[in-house]
């Protein structure tokens, strides 16, 4: 955690303290003066550079840690009896199914 958060602060005074040697030979932009650039597209780089390998680190320490907590706790799936039973009947009786065909039916066209 420490070393992700001062790795920005390690290319800020890299930059710093060469700015005059990465104006002159590193940067993209030295063909073109008028920009102003001095470097700048070099540490914008060099950042995005840092930023991306800062991200694969947590994405790998992530990876470890899942791993590292599947290995500990194995996963166990228990199926419990239902606690209370239930019965069907053998039938229905007539009078509830003429009933229920009463009630619930088709939508008839008008």
């Amino acid at each position: 955690m420490f070393t992700a958060n001062c790795s920005r602060f390690f290319v800020y005074a890299g930059f710093e303290a060469n700015q005059k040697y990465i104006a002159q030979n590193l940067c993209i932009n030295k063909s073109r003066p008028w920009m102003q650039c001095n470097g700048h597209c070099y540490l914008v780089k060099k950042l995005k550079q840092a930023e991306e390998k800062e991200k694969k680190q947590e994405r790998e320490e992530q990876k470890s840690r899942y791993q590292e907590a599947l290995q500990n706790n194995p996963l166990t799936i228990s199926f419990k009896m239902p606690v209370i039973p239930v019965t069907y009947p053998a039938y229905l009786p007539r009078a509830l199914a003429k009933r229920v065909s009463a009630i619930f039916h088709p939508p008839q066209i008008v």
